[in-house]
């Protein structure tokens, strides 16, 4: 198969036994890859009502068609699973070269399922496939797993993926960490990866990826990196790192203060910002991930101090978290916080958006200094939030219980907590506020693993990204009433083609599902147009919504939380706040799902989704 290497990797942890299977070719026309045939396999083997840290679940690494060749952005794979922290199937997708170099090895992915019997990793170099003890690695932080690792295998290219102290516990908001800072960050992926008792996946490569018409291919690059050079969008990113976001974003009201309660901080965002951050410890660095012109991450050197570290910098995501949502203006203290994050192998937006729940049912008294340890967590307070994130990182003390993420914790709490509990179906809202740009709203009460910005970014569409082919004919108003449900559905299908393909949005959102199809057929040799490649979006999210709606999910959970859908008083956005309701009948009739919000079983069918159709429609 041409884009393909065509074989994915099965790895039975309890039994040790490791094999392989070709891919499909029907699954590569209608699921594409990464995100898609995450998505296939893990609804196809993980039955209703699986214990997500059970021995049932499956955990999946994926690459797409694209990774790993010319074509600019190339080097993104995802993890998934059944998320122990929402209960639904979770794609998180990460970036780097960790996915590029297991393509090379002759694999598109890997499938685990069972439970090994003590810590391993799994290692592969080419050919050879071998899982190995892990037990001397098993309580190091992921930076010292991946060093470790590497010099292990003895091979000059070698890429490590791993979790850290916080997934071997199996905290809810672990991650999987790879080249460095990188992750896949969302839904407490680390945390069924600990409970697997795997430690790391080591990938070692040199096979060529080869692809159906690399002429055509070298053209397309050429064209596209012309056009993400010369817009200044992504000119953003490549000068300030998405901590721009937090210099543009915070007039207009999307930046997200004192756990969404306060509308304007101008003078915090402006010491978070990238420009003060480029300003004083950013440095000139070669972090960029494979093939990519945009180069958006940051690498920091804080000189001296007690926040000392030379290393990947704070994204936009963790400079909210940790700093306007806490009230923190010390743009060293925050990257500081974001470097321990990675090391503990902790999602950064669901790490800081429960402490800032912690932080207020502390000000409000359903959260005393007895039930801290002795901590002090008032707003502002760095000290607090360096030993909080610690125990979070270790699970241990009172972060044992903000490991569990904001849902468990304000359950476990009550006395009101609940109510300042700011998550979509368990997930943590990220750093981007639905009553600045209306369309996140339904984006976030629908999103296919909760509340997200990457899996669905229909804000895009009124900041100016149109994209006529999927219905996107005009720039919408922030707070236009009507076709926010179209917005977030096109975006939501979009994501999951770009998930699939595995290249990043910053570089695809500019890109028209025809050309898409263009990449895809050039590519792989399968004849895609616009029509099959949103197609294929539409029908990867429908599967995703299957899954959950099997397991209880409906109407009733696609909701927001009541500050969400409050306008606050100051800011960029003072006064207004969207109606989630008319847009959600939007939404539903868009997608052709029932006033429950289950698919209806005509839209199944016609999408190929006969065992879905089955299994809600009996």
């Amino acid at each position: 198969m041409h884009g393909y290497m065509g074989k994915i990797l099965r790895v039975d942890l309890s039994s040790g036994k490791i094999s392989s299977e070709e891919i499909d070719p029907q699954m590569a026309q209608e699921y594409i890859g990464g995100a898609g045939f995450a998505t296939k396999i893990i609804y196809d083997e993980v039955p209703a009502e699986t214990e997500p840290l059970g021995g049932d679940n499956r955990l999946v690494f994926m690459t797409g068609p694209v990774t790993g060749t010319r074509f600019p952005t190339s080097g993104r794979f995802v993890v998934a699973a059944k998320s122990p922290l929402t209960g639904m199937l979770t794609t998180a997708a990460s970036s780097g070269f960790w996915g590029v170099e297991m393509k090379k090895t002759g694999y598109d992915g890997i499938v685990f399922q069972g439970k090994a019997d003590k810590p391993v990793y799994l290692e592969i170099v080419d050919d050879q496939v071998r899982l190995q003890d892990a037990t001397d690695v098993w309580g190091k932080d992921a930076y010292e797993t991946q060093a470790i690792l590497r010099e292990r295998t003895g091979k000059k290219r070698v890429r490590v993926a791993s979790i850290g102290p916080s997934g071997e516990k199996q905290a809810l908001l672990a991650c999987v960490m790879n080249d460095a800072g990188r992750a896949a960050g969302r839904g407490g992926l680390g945390a069924v990866m600990g409970a697997m008792n795997l430690k790391a996946v080591v990938v070692s490569g040199s096979k060529k990826i080869r692809v159906a018409a690399d002429d055509f291919l070298k053209l397309m690059t050429k064209e596209v990196i012309k056009g993400i050079q010369a817009d200044p969008f992504t000119g953003f990113f490549t000068k300030w790192g998405t901590a721009f976001s937090m210099d543009m974003g915070w007039a207009a009201g999307d930046v997200p203060i004192k756990n969404w309660r306060q509308g304007l901080w101008e003078e915090g965002c402006v010491k978070l910002g990238g420009a003060k951050m480029a300003e004083t410890i950013l440095k000139p660095h070669t972090a960029a991930c494979h093939n990519c012109p945009i180069r958006c991450a940051r690498w920091v050197h804080i000189k001296e101090g007690k926040y000392s570290y030379e290393g990947p910098g704070p994204e936009y995501e963790t400079l909210g978290a940790f700093g306007t949502m806490l009230m923190i203006d010390d743009l060293e203290a925050v990257s500081w916080i974001g470097e321990e994050c990675n090391k503990f192998g902790i999602d950064t937006i669901s790490t800081g958006a429960t402490i800032a729940w912690a932080m207020e049912a502390y000000e409000k008294g359903a959260i005393t200094k007895e039930d801290t340890g002795g901590i002090e967590l008032t707003w502002g307070n760095v000290d607090a939030v360096v030993q909080v994130v610690e125990q979070m990182g270790r699970v241990e003390g009172f972060g044992a219980l903000l490991a569990q993420g904001t849902r468990r914790a304000s359950q476990k709490v009550g006395k009101g907590s609940e109510e300042y509990a700011i998550q979509v179906k368990g997930l943590e809202v990220p750093m981007h506020d639905p009553r600045c740009y209306h369309s996140m709203a339904v984006n976030y009460a629908t999103g296919p693993r909760g509340a997200c910005h990457v899996q669905g970014g229909p804000y895009v569409v009124e900041i100016g990204v149109i994209t006529p082919e999927a219905g996107l004919t005009h720039r919408q108003g922030r707070f236009d009433k009507k076709k926010k449900g179209l917005a977030a559905k096109a975006h939501q299908d979009l994501s999951a083609v770009y998930n699939s393909t595995a290249v990043c949005m910053f570089a695809a959102m500019g890109i028209p599902p025809s050309h898409f199809g263009n990449l895809l057929a050039i590519t792989t040799g399968i004849p895609h147009n616009a029509q099959t490649v949103l197609q294929a979006g539409e029908r990867i999210v429908n599967l995703q919504r299957a899954f959950a709606c099997r397991e209880g999910i409906t109407r009733k959970d696609d909701t927001l939380p009541k500050r969400l859908v409050t306008p606050l008083s100051e800011g960029g956005s003072a006064g207004k706040a969207a109606d989630l309701e008319y847009q959600l009948k939007e939404y539903y009739e868009l997608r052709e799902w029932d006033e429950n919000g289950i698919p209806k079983k005509e839209k199944l069918e016609a999408l190929g989704l006969t065992q879905a159709a089955k299994d809600l429609h009996t």
